[in-house]
């Protein structure tokens, strides 16, 4: 099974790898692994088989990690369509509550109009708010919580 990313936390730092085993630990073909020594994977020597440190292969993939990464600044969301963190439209934005802690803000990309989300907590939210005019949802009742609960059924309608 092939992943997306590999895990730099797989890799044992005072082991040598060879080309294919370094394939086989992420699941990855050895071309993959050939690809990132010519992208700058250090390897021990010229010499055959190829060998791979440890320590360097970790390191090696964890700034390949670093460097994709794109942090929201305050008053940003990440835009998955544009691949970059951007301020909603209109600087407005929707908080919806998924627990009592825990909640999505949604807003739409200016550049894409796709819709945007990040998840944030709500005692985080000042911290995240930055220049957003935020829109606070109320959470949506649960049946077993409503004073009047009401069953929708069909033997009401057969009689």
């Amino acid at each position: 099974m092939r992943k997306r990313r590999p895990n730099h936390r797989l890799v044992k730092i005072h082991r040598n790898y060879t080309v294919e085993e370094a394939a086989m630990l992420f699941g990855n073909h050895k071309n993959t692994v050939r690809a990132w020594i010519k992208a700058g994977l250090p390897t021990c020597d010229a010499r055959r088989p190829t060998l791979i440190l440890g320590r360097e292969l970790a390191l090696f993939l964890q700034s390949r990690r670093a460097k994709n990464k794109r942090p929201c600044m305050p008053g940003e969301v990440y835009c998955m369509r544009c691949r970059a963190p951007r301020t909603p439209a209109g600087g407005m934005a929707e908080y919806l509550p998924k627990t009592e802690r825990l909640g999505t803000l949604v807003g739409i990309c200016p550049e894409c109009e796709a819709m945007m989300y990040r998840r944030v907590s709500l005692a985080k939210l000042p911290l995240v708010r930055g220049n957003l005019e935020i829109t606070i949802a109320q959470a949506e009742r649960r049946v077993s919580e409503s004073r009047n609960p009401t069953v929708n059924s069909d033997k009401e309608q057969e009689s």
